[in-house]
């Protein structure tokens, strides 16, 4: 396949997809691929088969929601400290557009504009979301590697070498 983003999950099970953090009990975190609020996540069943949280068994659905608690709280962590005007961590399963379970981990922010920072992320101007300027890139490796670590320390797993 010559582009991970037309499989996401597959990729990250064969370890080709770059955005991968860590890989939890029930799926892979990732890092977004815009980063327009700094520190944007998303947990990526690991069943490709899997369409919505209640497609899985009762345990299942529980892993997933667990897991999502553990990248938000990994994002909470890691962007209080990078930023005091940090405000809080929203989630999200849509599943309107990718037909796989996943979930949105978004950092907020004080210094979001007011008549969006009450909002859902994506009342955000397709524009602001797609901006080039925010695009996953070499300029969120520090983002990553602390995002990485700090998922690693929470779910005790070891750390990419």
């Amino acid at each position: 396949m010559d582009d991970w983003r037309t499989d996401r999950i597959g990729a990250a099970l064969r370890g080709a997809n770059p955005t991968v953090l860590a890989r939890l009990s029930s799926g892979f975190a990732v890092i977004g691929d815009t980063q327009f609020l700094p520190g944007y996540c998303v947990l990526l069943t690991d069943d490709p088969g899997i369409n919505r949280l209640l497609d899985l068994p009762r345990a299942g659905r529980l892993a997933f929601l667990a897991d999502m608690d553990l990248v938000g709280e990994a994002v909470q962590r890691v962007c209080a400290r990078r930023d005091p005007a940090f405000r809080r961590v929203n989630y999200s399963i849509l599943g309107n557009l990718d037909a796989y379970l996943h979930a949105h981990i978004h950092a907020r922010y004080d210094w979001e504009p007011p008549d969006l920072v009450t909002g859902p992320v994506f009342s955000y101007p397709r524009a602001t979301r797609l901006d080039p300027a925010a695009q996953l890139g070499p300029r969120h490796d520090d983002l990553r590697r602390e995002l990485a670590a700090e998922l690693h320390q929470l779910s005790g797993s070891p750390a990419p070498s």
